[in-house]
């Protein structure tokens, strides 16, 4: 472990910095190996590996979160496993067992344990596991060898000057095919997405936020992240779609605002024209957690929902509880919570 590790936590951005370890194991003739970590971060694979070819690949997201305590702790991380597995179906790869996945994380987190950040900077370790194709391919179909790899990097809190809403705009192009893969967190999802977040931002937007690829008369994703909404009559509600990636902070929230919050709860269609049945909206994803929407503008009308400047009270609650169940402060429902040991 790096005792010299020399990083001012206050001025972490979301960007990588090359830590100590990472964990790889290898696909090969049917089955994983042990798996160990290794210091090298570089990857050395075949020209004509098919994640390079064929978008053959996967990846998730989680954190690493330091406690008051100085504990390290991971935030469902079985969840993400599993998640892992639905995607390497989808693109025909040797799942992953999610105890195989949960131990890969742990041991990351504990070799770079210099690299968690202190509890109150609101700083984290963030993890990528991800698999590739790997191996001598030419013609399209799956590879026979894959690489499972997880590397880990500390980053700041994704708001430097605290939360406040922000802008988006409904784009006029589609982030999925309805039966393509947009419920599995694949590398080409995220390729198409970064034309319409260009337009978007060059708008003077936060991004963009994507309708139902079918009708396009209903929200389904915002960006990289999953949209809510809680209504005048205080439900909280979020979209329902085959083509949405189901986000793990999603699936905590809903059980936050039933649980915590005392709020009905429903995964349904919102549709754009309704808009104004909402008082506050929120983007959620492991990166910010929660990130408030101000308005969303849709054919030239700016549809502003609790403020374009302050954060909703019930968003905040919510973001407060979960930020406070991944850090320790809040007592986290049965399971969510894995130990770094």
């Amino acid at each position: 472990m790096s005792s010299n590790v020399n990083i001012d936590w206050g001025k972490l951005g979301f960007s990588y910095i090359k830590t100590d370890l990472r964990y790889i194991s290898v696909y090969k003739d049917g089955k994983w190996d042990e798996g160990k970590l290794v210091e090298d971060n570089m990857l050395y694979i075949s020209e004509a590996s098919t994640s390079l070819h064929y978008g053959q690949e996967c990846f998730e997201g989680l954190k690493a979160y330091r406690t008051k305590e100085g504990k390290i702790q991971l935030f469902r991380p079985d969840e993400n496993a599993k998640r892992m597995q639905q995607s390497c179906r989808r693109v025909l790869m040797p799942e992953i067992p999610v105890e195989k996945f949960i131990d890969a994380c742990i041991q990351v987190a504990k070799a770079n344990e210099a690299y968690v950040p202190p509890h109150g900077t609101g700083a984290t370790l963030y993890l990528r596991p991800f698999m590739i194709g790997v191996g001598d391919n030419v013609g399209v179909k799956p590879a026979s060898e894959y690489i499972f790899r997880v590397f880990c990097t500390p980053v700041g809190p994704y708001f430097k000057g605290g939360m406040a809403p922000v802008n988006f705009t409904i784009s006029e192009y589609d982030r999925a095919a309805p039966y393509g893969t947009g419920a599995a967190k694949v590398g080409g999802n995220y390729a198409g997405s970064l034309y319409p977040h260009e337009l978007a931002a060059g708008k003077g937007y936060a991004d963009c936020v994507y309708l139902d690829p079918a009708t396009h008369t209903k929200i389904e994703e915002v960006g990289a992240a999953n949209f809510f909404g809680i209504t005048k009559d205080n439900k909280f509600v979020t979209p329902k779609s085959p083509s949405i990636l189901p986000s793990i902070t999603k699936y905590s929230l809903m059980h936050i605002a039933k649980a915590y919050l005392g709020l009905e709860v429903e995964e349904r269609d919102i549709y754009v024209d309704k808009l104004d049945e909402l008082k506050e909206a929120g983007a959620c994803g492991t990166a910010a957690v929660i990130t408030p929407i101000g308005g969303i503008e849709y054919k030239g009308n700016l549809h502003v929902f609790h403020s374009e400047t302050e954060v909703g009270p019930v968003t905040k609650k919510l973001y407060d509880t979960l930020y406070g169940i991944q850090f320790g402060d809040v007592k986290a429902p049965e399971g969510w919570i894995v130990e770094v040991k």
